[in-house]
C-alpha cells in the first residue's frame, strides 16, 4: 500500500513538473504572452519577494482568519441543525421547507443584504462565508444522523439508553464520517468565499491583492497570489484528512 502511494505521489509530482516546464518553455519562447501568462520562474520570484519583504503575511493572515471563522460557524451550525433534522421528525417537518428554499441561493446573492446590515466589515465576510459553506456539513449531518442501522436502534432500546446517551454513544459516532467529509468540502468553499468577499468588499487579504494586481497588470503578483491560495487549500485539506484519520481509527480497526 505504501509503495502504491509513493508511486502515485511520484507520478503526480512528475506530471506537475512536466506542465511547469512546458509553461516555462512557452513563456520564454513567447508563444504565450508574458503579460498575461508570466513564466513560473517570474511567478515564484514575485512570491519570494513578497515572503522576504514581509508583504505576504498580513493578507495571508487576514484571509486565513476569515476562512476559519466562517468555516467554524458553518460547521457548528450545520452540524447542530443537521443533527436535529436527522434525528427528529418534528424538526425535519419544521426546518426542511425553509432550508429547501434557502439552499439554492448563491452566497453572492446574500452579500448585498449582509453589507446592508453589517457594512463592509469582517462580520459581513464571516456571515457570507458561513452561509455558503454551511450546506455540505448540514446535508452530511442529516444523512449521518438519519441513516442509523435499525439494529443499533434496537440495541439502544434494549439497553434503555437515555436520549443523551444515545446521541453520544451511537448517533454521533455513526454520523461522524459523514460530518467530517462535509467539513472538508465546506473548508474549500470557505476559502473560495473568503477571497470573493475580499474582492467584493475591498477587505484586506489575498483576494484584494489579486484584484489590485489584475487591475494594474502586475501578472507575476497576480499568479503569486493564486499559487499562495493553492498551497493554502492543499495544506488545509491534508491537515483535515490527517485529523479525520485519527478520529476515525476505530472504523479502520473494525473494517
Amino acid at each position: 500500500m505504501i509503495r502504491v502511494l509513493r508511486s502515485t505521489s511520484f507520478g503526480a509530482a512528475l506530471f506537475a513538473l512536466g506542465l511547469l516546464s512546458l509553461w516555462q518553455l512557452l513563456a520564454e519562447q513567447k508563444v504565450i504572452s508574458p503579460v498575461f501568462f508570466p513564466s513560473p520562474l517570474r511567478t515564484l520570484g514575485a512570491l519570494g519577494r513578497q515572503i522576504t519583504e514581509g508583504t505576504l503575511w498580513a493578507p495571508f493572515g487576514a484571509t486565513s482568519l476569515r476562512m476559519l471563522y466562517g468555516w467554524a460557524a458553518a460547521s457548528i451550525g450545520g452540524g447542530l441543525i443537521g443533527a436535529a433534522i436527522g434525528s427528529s421528525r418534528a424538526a425535519r417537518d419544521y426546518l426542511e421547507p425553509m432550508l429547501d428554499f434557502m439552499r439554492p441561493l448563491p452566497a453572492s446573492a446574500i452579500s448585498p443584504v449582509a453589507i446592508l446590515f453589517l457594512g463592509l466589515s469582517n462580520e459581513m465576510a464571516t456571515t457570507v462565508i458561513a452561509f455558503g459553506a454551511v450546506w455540505p456539513v448540514l446535508l452530511a449531518s442529516v444523512h449521518g444522523f438519519g441513516s442509523i442501522e435499525p439494529q443499533l436502534l434496537e440495541v439502544s432500546s434494549t439497553l434503555r439508553l437515555s436520549r443523551l446517551q444515545f446521541l453520544v454513544k451511537i448517533a454521533v459516532p455513526n454520523a461522524l464520517p459523514d460530518i467530517l467529509a462535509g467539513a472538508r468540502v465546506s473548508l474549500a468553499i470557505s476559502l473560495i468565499l473568503a477571497v470573493v468577499t475580499e474582492m467584493q468588499a475591498s477587505l484586506p487579504g489575498l483576494g484584494q491583492n489579486i484584484l489590485l494586481a489584475q487591475r494594474s497588470y502586475r501578472s507575476p503578483e497576480l499568479y503569486a497570489g493564486i499559487v499562495t491560495l493553492g498551497i493554502m487549500g492543499f495544506a488545509i485539506n491534508h491537515a483535515l484528512l490527517t485529523v479525520e484519520r485519527r478520529l476515525l481509527r476505530w472504523r479502520d480497526a473494525h473494517a
